[in-house]
Parts: C-alpha cells; sequence; structure tokens
C-alpha cells in the first residue's frame, strides 16, 4: 500500500471528523431549550444567579467565534462539558461507564452474525437454487426487515416469561452481592442470552444476503472456471477461490457495522433494559440533558468514520485496483 492512498485516506477522514465537530456545535444549538431552562426548576435561584452561571459558562459571549472556539478547544482536549441529568458528573464518565456493556453486547452479536451469515450466505450462493439457499434466503429476508424489538419480545415471551430459562431484563441479578467470579460469570451470560441472540439475529441476514449476491457474482469469474477445469473439487474452489473475492463487498458492511458498535442497538437495550449508549441516549433525551447527547453523537460519528477509513485501508490492502 502507497503512503500517497494512505495518506489521502488518512486526511480525507481528518477533515470528516473537523466537520463532525462544527456539525455537533451547530446541530445542538438549534434544538429547543437551553442549560438556563434546567436552572429555572431551583425556585431559589435569583436572576442574577442565572446570569452568574451564564458568565461561568460562557453562555453570555457570542456563538461565534467566542463560543465556538471554546468549544472546539474543549472537544480536542477530551472536555465535553458537564452532565445535567447526572448532577454535573463530566459527560466523559457518563459515557465512559455505559460503553463496556454496549461494546459487550453488540461486539459480540457483530462477530456471531457475521460468521454466521457470511457462512450460511456464502454456501447458499454457491448451492444456488438448493434447500440450503431457498429456505437460508427466506430466513434472512424476515430477519433483516425485523427491527430489534420485533426479535427480541418474542424471545422474551418464550424463553423468559415462558419457560423461565433466562432473565428478562438487566445485566445482572439486583441484591447478588459478592459472589465467586465463576457465578458472576454465569449470572452475566444468563442475562446476555437473550439480548446477544436478538441483536445477532437482526444481523445475519443483511451479511447472509450480501454474501449469497456476492457469491453469486464470482461463480462466472474466469478464474472460477479455470479452478474447475483443473477438476478442483468444489469446495476448495469456494473457499480458496471464490469466497476471498466475494469477501471485498463484506469489507464496508462489516467495518461500518463495527463503527456503530459505540452507538449500541438502542431498540434491543430498552427492551432488555440493558445498561448501555442506547439507554444512556434515551434517558438523555427525555432529561433534555444535551450535553450527553452531544458526546454521544460526536462518539458514534467518529466511530463511523473510523471504521469506514479501516474499511478503505483494508480494501487497498486485498484489491489493488482500489489504489489507482
Amino acid at each position: 500500500m502507497s503512503g500517497r492512498y494512505l495518506g489521502r485516506r488518512v486526511v480525507q477522514a481528518t477533515v470528516t471528523i473537523a466537520a463532525i465537530v462544527l456539525l455537533n456545535f451547530v446541530l445542538f444549538r438549534l434544538m429547543p431549550g437551553s442549560p438556563e431552562r434546567v436552572l429555572f426548576r431551583n425556585p431559589n435561584l435569583s436572576a442574577d444567579g442565572v446570569e452568574a452561571v451564564r458568565a461561568r459558562w460562557g453562555l453570555d459571549k457570542p456563538l461565534i467565534p467566542d463560543q465556538l472556539v471554546a468549544f472546539v478547544s474543549s472537544t480536542v482536549q477530551g472536555d465535553l462539558g458537564y452532565s445535567f441529568k447526572f448532577r454535573g458528573q463530566p459527560v466523559t464518565e457518563v459515557i465512559a461507564d455505559k460503553i463496556g456493556p454496549t461494546v459487550l453486547l453488540v461486539g459480540l452479536g457483530e462477530v456471531i452474525s457475521a460468521i454466521v451469515g457470511i457462512g450460511l450466505g456464502a454456501y447458499a450462493g454457491w448451492r444456488r437454487g438448493g434447500i440450503v439457499d431457498r429456505l437460508g434466503s427466506t430466513v434472512s429476508l424476515i430477519l433483516y426487515s425485523m427491527p430489534y424489538f420485533v426479535i427480541g419480545m418474542p424471545l422474551i415471551i418464550i424463553f423468559a416469561a415462558g419457560l423461565g430459562w433466562f432473565p428478562t431484563s438487566g445485566m445482572q441479578t439486583i441484591g447478588g452481592g459478592e459472589r465467586p467470579f465463576l457465578e458472576s460469570l454465569g449470572d452475566l451470560a444468563s442475562h446476555l442470552a437473550l439480548p446477544l441472540a436478538t441483536v445477532s439475529l437482526g444481523l445475519i441476514g443483511q451479511y447472509s444476503i450480501l454474501m449469497r449476491s456476492s457469491i453469486i457474482e464470482t461463480r462466472t469469474e474466469d478464474y472460477v472456471t479455470t479452478a474447475r477445469a483443473k477438476g478442483l473439487p468444489d469446495g476448495r474452489i469456494l473457499w480458496s477461490h471464490a469466497f476471498p473475492n466475494a469477501m471485498l463487498p463484506m469489507i464496508t458492511l462489516v467495518a461500518i457495522n463495527f463503527g456503530y458498535v459505540i452507538a449500541g442497538a438502542i431498540t434491543a437495550e430498552i427492551v432488555f433494559s440493558w445498561p448501555g449508549l442506547g439507554t444512556l441516549t434515551i434517558a438523555a433525551l427525555s432529561a433534555r440533558d444535551y450535553p450527553v447527547l452531544q458526546g454521544i453523537f460526536l462518539l458514534l460519528a467518529i466511530s463511523v468514520v473510523l471504521a469506514n477509513l479501516v474499511a478503505d485501508l483494508l480494501y487497498g490492502f486485498f484489491d489493488p485496483r482500489v489504489r489507482a
């Protein structure tokens, strides 16, 4: 991979992130509400007190350039402000507390769905018209069209409320106290099972559909015809010749979906009361906690840009034509 190609992609990602920071500043200042409205909920706070707080936060200064420069400077330094809802706790700490559960849930879901979906799609495309293709494509289309909460609710009704195999919500048993490591791990696994199944099933469909289409296209390529003429077995042709080339379109989809791991599956987290960024987003929206929403938006946007950068670099590594 040439340094010119790498430098061009890095510059594009840097410019995009800079534009996101500016959009983050403008977008949330166009929304209704303001910090002083939160202060007005305190009946004992005088007008002078409100003005003093506005001065301390720099809200009495012009929006551009003073507030903009202060915002960009603080963002670059990692200072995203303080939460209204969480009693002045730094936004970075509020978000950091929720990243772990989201990455655990959606990250594992991405890995499982990518492995199963890509494998299913590759086999279905190679055996086009077979029972695996017809059944797998039908199930994939159904799963792809269903939002997370539609998948999650039947799982709760059947496996939690009906059979009682798994908990209905949360990340751990309330009041469990200090327990041995293996017992705590088992408790976490039981709470994780249904949300993880929901996220994985919701993502398998799109991976399977795209991989099937890509495999079908590669079946007509010259190198596949040549491999067949040499007498190579179908399994080797599929996994050694067709599969690596069919994976190229999957790189972007997998990388961008991994970027969305930071945002989390909001609906899945709400259905199962999973304490991640999705639940935090809903709580911040309800309280109009704009600093927290700004932080989540910035984190999501940057993670998607970086994931797209990784996809571009992988494309350049696996396919030299992209670097031209």
